[in-house]
């Protein structure tokens, strides 16, 4: 085993030293052989035109034509040198510290980002491969987030239970009522929790079938329209006013998956509902196109959000007060779908303060271009 380890280790190695010198000897190599090859295509043109126009002797080996030869080779060699150097310092050296960089890449201590050393081309790739290491860090902050979220969840209601279990069991004397009072509140948390794992579940299912999308034409003015009745019933329900307008073309159309995007405004209202937090609660939903696209927003009268917690707002797991998640439900997962399902659709969505005193919410789906 020591020595398949010495063996693999060798050949690891090895082969990093063989990658490291593929740029130092490919490059070099294809310009010396078009050196080579520049330099015979001038000393064979030069024969024949010495052959024909002048007296001097038009054999290679001759030391008039070789003279006359040597400004050439010098100019060639120079220019070659320039080449080399070039190609080293704005190309070789560049990459090489860009393989050096992704064999010391650390997501949990990022490291300083990459300087620019050029506006072209290798400078995009250094812009790049630091915005690919920003969405590392993201995705690894997301993930310990979820695990932290997961845990917190779950831990206040799986408390609870444990306490009511153990009180059950010690205290056998307890009157029927308590005792009824204890499994049902056993159970309510038990539910909780459920909800909680079918969540999770939910939001899993749902990147997964967004991979497998598909989308079809829809009129921009009868998905609006019939987004607007269903929830105008819904919101009276709770004594909630829903006012609406939009300034849809008639033959404005988009390409959209209509499940996912009645999964958004589902969603959008859904947090409405929860965290409007006020008993005569009047939403606003607005419709229009600009350029080649269509844009959609929802705005409420309610309590809104801090300023500070507005941009975290899409975030997984994110929440903006973690005692009313409790007791109004939800866990932070909704927004961030919503992002999910817009931008693969090719839009944007984003919050801010509304005029009205609430939250506002505003997305984008391409038109249909004709």
């Amino acid at each position: 085993m020591i020595l398949l380890k010495q063996f693999g280790e060798l050949d690891i190695s090895t082969r990093k030293e063989s990658d490291n010198m593929k740029l130092k000897i490919k490059l070099p190599l294809l310009f010396l052989v078009m050196f080579m090859v520049f330099m015979a295509s001038i000393g064979i043109y030069l024969k024949f035109i010495f052959a024909e126009y002048s007296p001097i002797s038009s054999s290679l080996l001759d030391p008039s034509y070789i003279v006359l030869l040597l400004p050439i080779f010098a100019i060639a060699c120079f220019i070659f040198i320039i080449l080399i150097m070039y190609i080293h310092f704005c190309i070789e050296e560049p990459i090489r510290l860009l393989n050096s960089r992704l064999e010391r890449i650390n997501i949990v201590h990022p490291l300083p980002p990459l300087a620019l050393r050029s506006n072209d081309e290798i400078g995009d790739l250094y812009n790049h491969f630091n915005n690919m290491e920003k969405r590392l860090q993201l995705a690894h902050k997301e993930q310990m987030d979820m695990i932290a979220a997961i845990a917190h969840d779950l831990k206040a209601p799986l408390t609870s239970i444990n306490g009511f279990a153990e009180l059950l069991a010690m205290q056998k004397g307890l009157p029927e009522n308590e005792k009824q009072e204890y499994y049902e509140l056993i159970q309510k948390k038990s539910k909780y929790m459920a909800e909680l794992i079918n969540d999770f579940v939910s939001f899993i299912k749902e990147k997964l079938n967004l991979e497998s999308m598909t989308v079809k034409p829809v009129n921009a003015s009868k998905l609006f329209q019939n987004i607007a009745l269903e929830y105008e019933h819904e919101l009276s329900g709770f004594n909630y006013e829903l006012i609406y307008k939009h300034l849809f073309k008639e033959n404005m159309m988009l390409m959209v998956n209509e499940i996912m995007i009645g999964r958004v405004f589902g969603n959008l209202f859904s947090n409405v509902v929860r965290y409007g937090g006020k008993n005569e609660l009047k939403v606003y939903m607005t419709g229009y196109s600009q350029g080649a696209y269509t844009y959609f927003e929802i705005e409420d009268n309610g309590i809104g959000v801090p300023d500070k917690d507005i941009s975290s707002l899409f975030l997984k797991f994110f929440t903006v007060d973690k005692s009313r998640q409790i007791e109004n439900g939800g866990i932070g997962l909704g927004l961030a779908s919503c992002k999910s399902i817009i931008e693969y659709h090719g839009g944007e969505i984003y919050a801010y303060s509304s005029e009205y005193g609430g939250l506002g919410i505003k997305f984008s789906l391409p038109l249909v271009q004709h």
